[in-house]
């Protein structure tokens, strides 16, 4: 099942676990996100004609991050736009979240490798806003079967 991590009607985070694999394509983002998201799956002898993809200007007002874990355990930690804690899950090897909106920190739970991919450029320190997040014991970790009515796309 696919989670949509949302706050007061406002989609924060798309989280795809590692182990969903239909077949075909399966988009998970709206079509104005600046950050577009899809899983697929093709049989052998599939042919994705070749392409080039033309040049489109776009603005982008905020970053959206996509992270891929290779490799271990990461707590994210969600806020609300104005710096609220709000919850926390665990992702694991093969698991992959898209960030929208809203405030995230990390806790390493185990020995990590991921990827992020993310728009540019970057622009230093006028990129984010660093708050101070929560400690140890305020975490409140979310089952993945917690939100079910919060689930989008496929299992």
């Amino acid at each position: 099942m696919i989670l949509q991590i949302t706050h007061q009607d406002e989609l924060l985070a798309i989280i795809i676990p590692h182990h969903f694999s239909p077949k075909g394509i399966h988009f998970f983002t709206a079509d104005e996100l600046s950050q577009q998201l899809a899983f697929m799956s093709h049989p052998p002898g599939k042919v994705i004609p070749a392409h080039v993809h033309n040049p489109v200007p776009r603005e982008v007002q905020y970053t959206q991050e996509t992270l891929f874990i290779r490799k271990g355990k990461i707590r994210v930690d969600f806020y609300s736009e104005e710096q609220t804690y709000l919850e926390s899950h665990v992702l694991q090897s093969g698991d992959v979240i898209l960030l929208i909106k809203g405030g995230h920190g990390f806790e390493v739970l185990e020995p990590l490798e991921m990827i992020e991919v993310k728009q540019g450029p970057y622009v230093g320190e006028d990129d984010k806003t660093r708050f101070s997040g929560i400690d140890g014991t305020q975490v409140k970790v979310v089952q993945r079967d917690a939100h079910p009515e919060k689930v989008a796309g496929v299992e």
